[in-house]
């Protein structure tokens, strides 16, 4: 392994084993117990080591225990993994699954223009948020019946990542408003996707069934009504809603005062 005349100054002898064998076995992890047999090291002494790259910049924890180790070594020494290996070390390490949603979705497909600054994925695993180097994941645990409709991206890095597909991540936008602040304007989203050919509403109907919930349904069923799609579809997200005298916000950070639509329990409180 080759490093820079500053860099092998500073690296002491057990650092640049670590860095060797690493390299060698084409490692990106590592755990605790690793390194006291390859190196012939105590356990006292692997932890040690452990901390002191980690504190240095030059390895990343992902959690007690378990680092992130670079295929090579850049530069200056200091070394931070790209978003999609943190998130599939994270969720390798706890068996689970995922896919990036929210603000992230909305980026990538064009609906809103903010650049994120954190990762938010869906999971069946964890919930809250996490730090690892200079990455910052928002992560929503959900049922694993939730995860699905996705689509699998190779980053820049050579890596692959799961994203909720361009009509889950719309579904979702309905579905989960208060969460991603995207009522009304994911209305508008959908009907721009509909106008360009780019989802189908059968589509949309059918994600809809399968993840979203009564207030989705409602919802969606009245958006796509007003947009004229065929009735055998709306007819589909009717018969998935139960009797109710009850009514829903079209908009829900508005006042619920407007127009009553019973067939889908709406009430009309904002422009369509």
């Amino acid at each position: 392994m080759k490093y820079n005349t500053a860099m092998k100054r500073a690296l002491g002898n057990l650092e640049r084993q670590l860095f060797a064998y690493a390299q060698m076995r084409q490692l990106r992890t590592l755990r605790t117990r690793d390194l006291a047999g390859p190196l012939s090291i105590s356990g006292k002494q692997e932890r040690e080591l452990l901390t002191r790259l980690a504190k240095a910049g030059m390895i990343t924890k992902v959690r007690r225990g378990l680092y992130l180790v670079p295929p090579r070594l850049p530069l200056g020494g200091k070394w931070s993994p790209e978003e999609t290996l943190v998130l599939d070390t994270l969720m390798d390490d706890r068996r689970g699954r995922y896919q990036i949603c929210g603000q992230n979705a909305f980026n990538r497909y064009g609906f809103d223009e903010q650049i994120p600054t954190r990762i938010y994925a869906y999971n069946n695993r964890i919930s809250g948020e996490r730090t690892v180097g200079v990455v910052t994941l928002m992560l929503i645990k959900v049922a694993t019946k939730r995860l699905g409709d996705t689509e699998r991206v190779r980053t820049a890095e050579g890596l692959t990542t799961v994203y909720s597909s361009r009509v889950r991540t719309l579904v979702d936008a309905v579905y989960d408003w208060s969460r991603f602040n995207t009522l009304p304007r994911a209305f508008g989203w959908i009907r721009a996707e509909l106008a360009a050919g780019r989802v189908g509403a059968a589509e949309l109907v059918r994600v809809t069934l399968r993840y979203g919930d009564v207030g989705t349904i409602r919802r969606m069923g009245a958006l796509l009504a007003r947009a004229s799609v065929a009735t055998a579809l709306l007819r589909k997200l009717e018969r998935a809603l139960e009797p109710s005298s009850s009514f829903i916000a079209w908009n829900p950070a508005r006042p619920k005062r407007g127009t009553l639509d019973g067939r889908w329990g709406v009430v009309w409180n904002d422009h369509a």
